[in-house]
């Protein structure tokens, strides 16, 4: 039983294509109210300088409907993580340290939010999805905006089998 429990901290809850597909009904069906986002190839390629339409479009659906959100980001480019919390109305966190869930328990608690109202959405099993499920937040992993670089590729066939295993793929 406890390999399943480590296991099941690799696995996603939900797997979309991409974020913009993920709808405010999906995630009010699931009483979300929160939800936090990776910002490297989840919402924006890695050296995008302003989130693309498409995603501005899909943040302000969901502001419209109630939705809080909330960028938590590993990286240490505090000025563009900044930048795309102006530009999408979020508040943001850099050096989130994930797949430690600390960042994320910082981020409910200083929105006010439950782990149970809350989600993490982002495109890597082995830093969003555990961190995530650490924290008790619903994750939701999309696919990467596009692979760069031989170690992004190479990190994304080692998730493969994790992506595999979530049971809710939705595109």
């Amino acid at each position: 039983m406890r390999f399943a429990s480590i296991l099941n901290a690799f696995i996603p809850r939900y797997a979309f294509r991409d974020v913009t597909d993920i709808s405010h009904g999906f995630l009010e069906q699931l009483g979300l109210k929160f939800i936090m986002l990776d910002l490297d190839n989840t919402i924006a390629e890695y050296k995008e300088p302003t989130p693309p339409d498409s995603v501005s479009n899909w943040v302000t659906t969901l502001k419209t409907h109630g939705m809080e959100l909330y960028i938590v980001s590993n990286s240490t480019r505090i000025e563009r993580v900044e930048s795309f919390g102006k530009a999408l109305g979020a508040a943001v966190m850099t050096r989130a340290r994930k797949p430690s869930p600390k960042g994320l328990f910082r981020a409910m608690d200083d929105a006010g939010f439950s782990a149970e109202a809350s989600a993490l959405i982002g495109d890597q099993v082995f830093t969003d999805m555990i961190a995530s499920n650490h924290a008790g937040a619903v994750s939701i992993i999309v696919k990467p905006r596009r692979l760069t670089n031989p170690f992004h590729t190479i990190r994304y066939v080692l998730e493969t089998p994790f992506r595999a295993m979530c049971r809710n793929k939705r595109g």
